[in-house]
């Protein structure tokens, strides 16, 4: 049997998506209809992890992280990914104490940009995350450059994902900004691609209207964690 994946989700739109990315890109590696791995899915309330970030407590983020942890090794899985990039901030407190083994979602997107000949990236996603070290450390063990936005557009795209995309909420302004952002980090950054690095920016975003080719983290973390579960079968 295929293993079994634990997703320690955080926000609702995010988790969705990388479930609804397993369920549906499984069957092409197990090689029969509506096949796919065993999933099992915890969260807690996403309040308890805001007020954690909004304190800059990475130990209570990491604290509610392994208490998902426990819960789904108790459920069976056999390896943990999580589909929010945000609370990666917190993982060098989590992996110590973690009962399983983890896929981290910046090493699976730095590792898709070097195989893609990427070379420097513009980095998108709450301002927690863009603020973080959880990429650069990710990007830079691959060789790749980065670039953060400026702080007015790091407000204007923390805004949009927490007030609209977080509750399922897209608007055409929100997506144009988006795509003013990346075009100008292409343009004057000389940026090559995009890491889409907050778990519900793809539900805006895709190759099809991005200035610069995407590295969707949450659909990248999804297969990432088929292929592991599939070669174990």
């Amino acid at each position: 049997m295929p293993q079994h994946i634990g997703i320690v989700g955080c926000s609702a739109e995010g988790a969705a998506l990388c479930y609804r990315t397993l369920c549906a890109e499984g069957a092409a590696l197990l090689g029969r209809p509506h096949a796919h791995p065993e999933v099992t899915l915890h969260t807690p309330s996403l309040a308890d992890y805001v007020d954690c970030l909004d304190r800059n407590d990475l130990q209570g983020v990491a604290d509610l992280m392994l208490a998902s942890a426990h819960k789904l090794a108790r459920a069976g899985a056999d390896f943990l990914i999580c589909p929010d990039n945000t609370i990666h901030q917190a993982m060098d407190r989590v992996l110590p104490h973690s009962p399983l083994p983890w896929l981290h979602i910046a090493e699976v997107v730095a590792a898709e940009a070097a195989t893609r000949g990427h070379r420097r990236l513009a980095l998108t996603g709450t301002r927690w995350l863009v603020d973080s070290g959880v990429y650069p450390g990710a990007l830079q063990a691959q060789g790749l450059q980065w670039v953060r936005p400026t702080e007015a557009e790091r407000s204007e795209i923390n805004r949009i994902i927490m007030d609209e995309l977080v509750p399922g909420i897209i608007r055409p302004e929100g997506v144009a900004l988006f795509q003013q952002i990346i075009a100008r980090m292409q343009r004057e950054e000389g940026c090559d691609a995009v890491v889409l690095g907050c778990t519900e920016i793809p539900l805006i975003l895709s190759d099809a209207n991005s200035p610069l080719p995407t590295l969707d983290s949450t659909r990248l973390l999804a297969r990432a964690a088929l292929r592991r579960a599939v070669q174990a079968h």
